[in-house]
């Protein structure tokens, strides 16, 4: 099972790298991604095993249960909607199976296990969705695009989409995918190759949700997913990272700045966007865990 799962004060960095001015500016969230951002769709579905309704997820939640977030409290998603003054977007699949109404502020598609190539942590016979590929969390969205075009009329949709914020977390899954024991994707293609692969169906699902009314993403870049506790405790040398899974996550964030920029350039100026290099801002924790106030042992066996 391939999930990277950072603690709640790394997120917490992460907020605040968007704008408080936004909060005046954003009518909706709309939030697809892994389990950084999952807020609950892996609870529902039936058969998959890559899910976080389990103790110790949840205790520093309020209420202190496992709520389907892979953290001890709040994630990246719920930080970003308290900073644009939202509440946080809530699963896609709790409101189809329950028969509820798509909120006017926004769902959330986003997926523990999830990556940007629709093969990643696919079950090998096939037969049990273990996670929701970015393809479908898109597809997803643009059936609660149809309904809030029903809603408002073509003209309103169009307008409160394009104030509203689309977050992109996803990639990490993919990158460990490539690295992990007895995976056959490096006698398949290379690590630059297999990048560009993941840059270029990032970029073509971008441009699907352009066509979905989004016009401001906020994507936020891979981390040091090589430092994640599960990937030390499968190191051979002595708990250390995975200095290949770190190489490919800083290869992918190399590449996402100039992808954005061309896509802003194909789509002639009519999307924003805010690149959040989520490396830069671990890395040096990850150095030096003091500086926020715990210890290398606590980073090393967090899980």
């Amino acid at each position: 099972m391939r999930l990277v799962v950072f603690i709640s004060f790394v997120v917490l960095c992460l907020s605040f790298s968007v704008s408080i001015n936004a909060r005046k500016l954003v009518p909706a969230m709309y939030v697809f991604g892994d389990s950084l951002v999952d807020v609950g769709n892996n609870n529902y579905l039936k058969f998959s095993i890559l899910k976080a309704n389990f103790p110790h997820n949840g205790i520093d939640f309020p209420g202190k249960k496992p709520t389907g977030r892979y953290s001890n409290g709040k994630n990246v998603a719920d930080f970003l909607a308290e900073k644009v003054g939202l509440a946080t977007s809530p699963p896609y699949l709790s409101l189809v199976s329950k028969g509820k109404a798509f909120p006017i502020t926004g769902v959330s598609f986003a997926s523990g296990g999830a990556g940007i190539i629709n093969t990643t942590n696919k079950d090998p016979d096939k037969l049990i969705i273990q996670t929701i590929p970015l393809s479908k969390q898109v597809e997803y969205y643009s059936k609660v695009y149809q309904d809030l075009v029903r809603q408002l009329g073509s003209a309103k949709a169009q307008h409160h989409l394009s104030k509203s914020l689309f977050i992109f977390v996803i990639g990490s899954n993919d990158l460990l995918g490539y690295v992990e024991s007895g995976s056959d994707l490096p006698m398949k293609t290379t690590p630059q190759h297999y990048v560009d692969s993941m840059l270029m169906t990032l970029k073509q699902e971008l441009k699907r949700m352009h066509g979905f009314g989004a016009r401001k993403y906020v994507v936020i870049g891979a981390g040091p997913v090589g430092c994640a506790p599960k990937t030390r405790s499968e190191s051979n040398d002595g708990d250390q990272c995975n200095e290949e899974a770190n190489q490919l996550a800083i290869k992918f964030n190399k590449g996402l700045k100039p992808m954005l920029q061309g896509l802003g350039s194909e789509l002639n100026g009519l999307v924003q966007y805010s690149f959040i290099d989520e490396y830069n801002v671990f890395s040096p924790i990850i150095q030096n865990p003091s500086t926020v106030g715990t210890s290398t042992y606590f980073l090393k066996k967090l899980s």
